[in-house]
């Protein structure tokens, strides 16, 4: 079987490993991939807005299934498109996809559908926004209402710094913005909880805890996210029970009385408030790093599991892991996420030995002239598996100090809720 994958992340490269495991795969493309992509299947430079020039190629090469990695060309419509003109796809149709394109879909499918999730606002201009504030409780939840790579939330702590992100958002620092929400702030835990679904039916496909701020302690700018681990130390049967009822069904519910369905993966950012979920964000896809820290804990067939998925078989896949814990840490480009420089060179990466359960995941990385280099501002993930996570995470910083690139930084404490 040849198979294409959409993206160019430390998600892609993660699901290119997982499934080169399968003895089902003949050949992947990667489309555009990146220097650790290239290793396992054939890069391809395309414009992923030409969304024929993609068809074209895709049925030349007689790829038979396209497993879309990013949240944009799902946004974008491109599973539809495909999908028209007889290519399979692994991954949600554009309605669907607006769980994730758009939060105020999201908060109006939560308020018609009894789903928990923070009070809200939406405000399509300026001075409403901040005469709104004015009377609200600090801290206070800002957010720009499309895609925004991780980056368009503010948590803000006094009304000069919501004034700000709301001038930020709607002067176009995310894209042009019609609309902005405004959240009450949760004070809780956040945990990033999974599905799969043939749009019949729907597995838990693990859970994980993201580390989305910049700096450590979970202080400074948001960020596409700094590291992970799985699974969540939040996770129990009780609140997997009450996160199903309470959320991922009504929220399958609504999309069926839209008719539509959903078929992918679904992830479900919550925040746990004295055992409660909340729903604070869909993304409709894996997790960017969080896949890097769940797939290799898969023991399952991922190609098996896609297959089932396409076919609306879901049912007739168990699904199994492995026992051991993982750990992510992202190694990003100084100043992100800002301004940083692209195109510094990572010396030493290919010197750097790997036993079964180490991973070097490539996030924003190219090869020129046979060097790698930087190309983005998560450059590399270091994914350790093992017994516990002291151990995974001493295992990811001994490799990211074998490498030499000064122009990296890195966040030492990832994992310091479950590490003491």
């Amino acid at each position: 079987m040849i198979v294409g994958i959409i993206g160019s992340g430390g998600r892609e490269h993660a699901l290119c490993e997982s499934l080169k495991k399968s003895n089902k795969i003949t050949k992947i493309y990667c489309f555009p991939g990146n220097a650790g992509t290239s290793v396992i299947a054939e890069n391809i430079e395309i414009n992923l807005d030409d969304f024929e020039n993609l068809k074209n190629f895709i049925l030349e090469k007689k790829i038979e299934i396209i497993i879309i990695g990013p949240e944009k060309p799902l946004v974008n419509g491109l599973t539809d498109y495909l999908e028209k003109n007889g290519i399979k796809v692994f991954g949600p149709n554009k309605i669907a996809s607006q769980l994730e394109g758009s939060k105020i879909f999201t908060k109006k499918v939560c308020e018609k559908y009894s789903i928990p999730t923070a009070k809200f606002g939406v405000y399509s201009k300026n001075v409403d926004a901040c005469s709104f504030i004015k009377n609200c409780k600090h801290p206070i939840v800002v957010k720009a209402d499309g895609l925004a790579a991780g980056k368009g939330v503010y948590i803000c702590e006094t009304i000069e710094q919501s004034k700000k992100a709301i001038e930020e958002i709607f002067n176009g620092k995310f894209g042009k913005a019609n609309q902005i929400l405004i959240e009450e702030f949760l004070q809780g835990e956040e945990m990033s909880f999974f599905i799969i679904s043939d749009g019949k039916s729907f597995k838990k496909f693990g859970t994980a805890q993201d580390h989305k701020r910049v700096l450590e302690g979970d202080k400074g700018k948001n960020t596409g996210g700094m590291g992970a681990y799985s699974p969540s130390r939040l996770e129990n049967k009780i609140l997997d029970q009450k996160i199903t009822e309470k959320i991922i069904k009504p929220t399958l519910k609504a999309l069926a009385e839209m008719q539509t369905s959903f078929s992918g993966f679904l992830y479900a950012g919550l925040m746990i408030v004295k055992d409660e979920p909340y729903l604070i964000e869909y993304n409709v896809r894996m997790g960017d790093p969080e896949c890097q820290t769940i797939l290799p804990r898969l023991k399952t067939d991922l190609m098996d599991i896609i297959n089932a998925i396409i076919n609306k078989k879901l049912d007739s896949i168990k699904l199994e892991w492995y026992n051991e814990k993982s750990l992510c840490i992202v190694l990003c480009a100084k100043g992100y996420p800002e301004k940083y420089k692209n195109n510094v060179e990572i010396k030493n990466l290919e010197q750097v030995e790997l036993n079964k359960n180490q991973f070097i995941f490539h996030a924003g990385t190219k090869i020129n002239n046979s060097k790698i280099i930087s190309n983005g501002g998560r450059v590399l993930n270091f994914v350790v598996k093992s017994n516990n996570f002291n151990q995974c995470r001493e295992s990811a910083i001994s490799l990211i100090n074998q490498i030499n690139w000064d122009n990296g930084f890195f966040r030492k404490d990832i994992g310091f809720k479950v590490i003491d």
